[in-house]
C-alpha cells in the first residue's frame, strides 16, 4: 500500500470518526464553546493528538465538545510546511484543518512568518533573495488554505519584537529591515483580501515598553488596512498576570482592530498545591473578564491545548506545568468552571 493511500485512509476514517463523535452526554452542565458563545473557544491541536485519540482511553469525546475552534500547533509553521525551499507539505495542517471543518471549528491559520520553528535554509538567504522565498510562502500557503471555509484568519507575523519594545533581530529584520513586517501583511492582503490578518505576540498583555512598540505598529498598519487584529498569547504563571490586563486590552481595540486571546495556558510549581488551584481558577476568570470587557471586540479565546497530558509547559519550563482547563484525564479543574462562570457573567 502506497504511503499516500495509507494516509487517505486513515484521515478518512478519522474524519468519520470526527464527524460523528460517540453518542453520549456530555457530562458538565456547561460546554466553554456555549458559555462562550458569540465567541469562539478554541484550543491548540496536533497532529499525533488528533490521530491518535480515538486509540486513546484517555480522549474525551466530552473535550472534543467542549470547544469550537482550533489553532494547529506545529503543522502551519514553516520548518513544517515548506521544510526545502519550494518543497511544501501541507499533510499535517491538512489534518488539523479537516478536523476543524468536521466538528464545525473555527480554524485559526498560524503562523506565516516567525523566528523559531523556522526551515534551515530561509536563514542563509539574503536581501531580495529572502524577500521572494517569503512572498512565494506566504502565497503558497494561503492560496492551499484559501477555499478552507472555517478559515477565520491567519498570523501573519510571530512575535516581532523584543521585550524592551525594539524590533527582534531575525533574518527578516537583519537583511530587510523592519518594513519586513507591513510589507508581509501587504503580500497577504493581496493574496486574500477579506480574510482577518492578525499579529501575534507574547508579553504584550500588559502596559509596558514591548505593547507600546506593538499599538505603535498596529495603529501604522491599521491606517494602511494592513491589519485587522491583534493576539495576545497569554502564557502566565499562576498569580502574575499583569493588573493592567483589561486596560491594555481596551487601548488595542480603541486603535480599531479586534483582539483574540490566542494562546492562554497559566503554569504552576509542581506539584499544585491547594493555593496555586485556587488562585489558577481566579486568574482563568481574570483573562475572560478581561476579554468579555472588549464587547464583540474579543471574539475568542484559545487555550494551547486541552489537556496536560500533551501540553507543551513541562517541558519548555521544567519543574512547572497544570496549566491548562483538563488535567492529563481529561477532567475538569476549578479553573474549568471559573471560566465558564466568567464568560457567562
Amino acid at each position: 500500500m502506497s504511503s499516500l493511500l495509507a494516509f487517505s485512509l486513515l484521515l478518512g476514517s478519522a474524519l468519520s470518526t470526527w464527524a460523528n463523535p460517540v453518542s453520549r452526554q456530555v457530562s458538565y452542565s456547561e460546554t466553554l464553546k456555549a458559555a462562550a458563545a458569540p465567541r469562539y473557544f478554541g484550543a491548540a491541536l496536533g497532529v499525533p493528538h488528533l490521530l491518535n485519540f480515538t486509540h486513546d482511553p484517555l480522549f474525551d469525546t466530552d473535550a472534543v465538545l467542549q470547544f469550537s475552534g482550533a489553532t494547529p500547533e506545529n503543522e502551519m509553521k514553516w520548518a513544517y510546511i515548506e521544510p526545502e525551499r519550494n518543497v511544501f507539505n501541507f499533510t499535517g495542517g491538512d489534518i488539523v484543518a479537516a478536523f476543524s471543518e468536521a466538528n464545525n471549528y473555527v480554524l485559526r491559520g498560524h503562523n506565516l512568518v516567525w523566528y523559531n520553528e523556522l526551515a534551515p535554509w530561509v536563514e542563509t538567504l539574503t536581501g531580495e533573495d529572502l524577500w521572494n522565498a517569503t512572498v512565494n510562502h506566504i502565497t503558497t500557503v494561503m492560496t492551499h488554505y484559501k477555499e478552507s471555509f472555517n478559515l477565520y484568519c491567519w498570523d501573519v507575523v510571530n512575535e516581532a519584537f523584543n521585550d524592551d519594545g525594539t524590533y527582534r533581530e531575525n533574518v527578516w529584520y537583519t537583511q530587510l529591515g523592519s518594513d519586513y513586517v507591513p510589507n508581509a501583511y501587504a503580500v497577504a492582503r493581496s493574496v486574500n483580501a477579506p480574510l482577518k490578518l492578525y499579529i501575534n505576540d507574547y508579553n504584550t498583555e500588559g502596559i509596558n515598553n514591548k505593547s507600546d512598540a506593538l499599538l505603535a505598529l498596529v495603529q501604522s498598519m491599521k491606517a494602511q488596512d494592513l491589519v485587522d487584529g491583534v493576539g495576545f498569547q497569554c502564557h502566565f504563571i499562576v498569580g502574575e498576570l499583569p493588573t493592567d490586563l483589561e486596560e491594555n486590552f481596551a487601548r488595542f481595540v480603541a486603535a480599531g482592530v479586534e483582539i483574540a486571546v490566542t494562546e492562554l495556558d497559566i503554569r504552576m510549581n509542581l506539584p499544585p498545591s491547594e493555593a496555586d488551584i485556587v488562585q489558577q481558577a481566579k486568574d482563568y476568570a481574570t483573562v475572560m473578564n478581561a476579554c468579555t470587557a472588549q464587547g464583540a471586540a474579543c471574539v475568542g479565546v484559545t487555550t494551547w491545548g486541552i489537556t496536560d497530558l500533551y501540553s507543551w509547559v513541562p517541558s519548555t519550563f521544567p519543574g512547572t506545568g497544570y496549566a491548562l482547563l483538563f488535567d492529563d484525564n481529561y477532567v475538569p479543574k476549578s479553573a474549568y468552571n471559573s471560566t465558564i462562570y466568567a464568560l457567562r457573567g
